[in-house]
């Protein structure tokens, strides 16, 4: 039911439809109550801390999934080949503790959150998460004193913590109708309008597109699936041998925003599926029937492995693999420079 209505309000907000409509009188409440935090926020009467490191928050403006996690992975991967200490913070949405905590190798992922666990299995970067990520970023940098940037997985809209570079990620949606929550997918008008007083800036901020195509003054991203599937020891094998003759058929499972995106990049790469299942976004796979999936080889996006394994442990995944244009990564060390200068 809950991916269902997921999938309608998707479908909604492609256009002015009627259910969009029907929601604008909601819109319109959500999008008083959110410009009045942000004027609270210009006006000072709601504050923004600074931590002792660059801090580089990485979201969207679009609900719905757009590429935000790979950014922060690929973003991670650059600085850290460029020198720099790294780590990152992350509210952790979904899990089940309430306040934060770091994340290793070995956390739960309801403790900590699939995406946090996934940033830290992939980059080998300290994560820390917490719901205030001002308090998660001192946290991180009592544990490393040497950290030098902060990471912000998802926080555009948390005014809280100062930062110093924004970067909003859009994918093949763009802005949608244009409306905001729940009419549309805004969570904030686009063009935004910058908070001083937050550390916004527009020359302060770098667009990317995960379509492969961007517009003028935006860089773009590839998004492509790994030819490996991973098993939860894991052990690797070429993703299209999942149909060699005498295996089982195969069924992909996504607990993602966008699970149709998953399910055709698989068909694209040439694996045949025989079923698929769309789950709810961060889906806790201990609710799950597993009962139909005994006769089917499983396959799972990457984030969503650590919470499949646990009830089948003979599911593979499969990674993402994010290339963004070198231009924006060259517009990011131009942000650190200066501000070392």
């Amino acid at each position: 039911m809950r991916a269902a209505l997921h999938a309608g309000l998707l479908h909604a907000w492609t256009g002015k439809t009627v259910l969009a409509r029907l929601l604008l009188p909601v819109a319109w409440g959500y999008g008083a109550l959110a410009a009045v935090r942000r004027q609270l926020f210009r006006w000072g009467c709601l504050r923004s801390q600074r931590v002792d490191a660059f801090v580089i928050v990485v979201g969207n403006v679009v609900a719905g999934g757009a590429g935000k996690t790979p950014t922060v992975i690929a973003l991670v991967h650059h600085l850290r080949s460029q020198g720099h200490k790294v780590g990152v913070v992350s509210r952790g949405y979904g899990r089940d503790q309430g306040s934060g905590m770091a994340v290793d190798a070995t956390s739960a992922v309801e403790d900590v959150g699939d995406e946090p666990l996934l940033i830290h299995r992939a980059t080998g970067a300290p994560v820390g998460v917490g719901r205030d990520r001002w308090r998660a970023a001192n946290a991180l940098l009592q544990r490393h004193p040497d950290l030098r940037v902060i990471v912000c997985d998802d926080g555009l809209q948390h005014y809280r913590m100062w930062r110093d570079l924004d970067i909003c990620v859009f994918d093949d949606r763009g802005c949608g109708n244009g409306w905001q929550l729940p009419a549309g997918p805004l969570r904030e008008p686009w063009p935004r309008h910058a908070i001083a007083r937050a550390g916004q800036r527009d020359d302060r901020l770098l667009v990317v597109h995960t379509s492969g195509r961007a517009p003028m003054g935006a860089f773009s991203a590839q998004r492509n699936l790994s030819g490996i599937a991973l098993d939860h020891t894991g052990t690797a094998r070429p993703l299209l041998a999942l149909n060699a003759p005498g295996r089982l058929p195969v069924m992909a499972l996504a607990g993602i925003a966008r699970p149709e995106i998953f399910f055709a990049m698989l068909r694209q790469s040439g694996l045949v599926l025989s079923r698929t299942e769309a789950l709810p976004d961060h889906f806790d796979f201990r609710q799950a029937d597993t009962a139909n999936w005994s006769n089917f080889q499983l396959v799972c996006t990457e984030k969503d492995a650590p919470k499949l394994w646990r009830v089948a442990p003979g599911a593979v995944s499969v990674a993402l693999e994010q290339t963004i244009e070198p231009a924006f990564f060259d517009a990011v060390d131009r942000q650190l420079a200066a501000h070392a200068a």
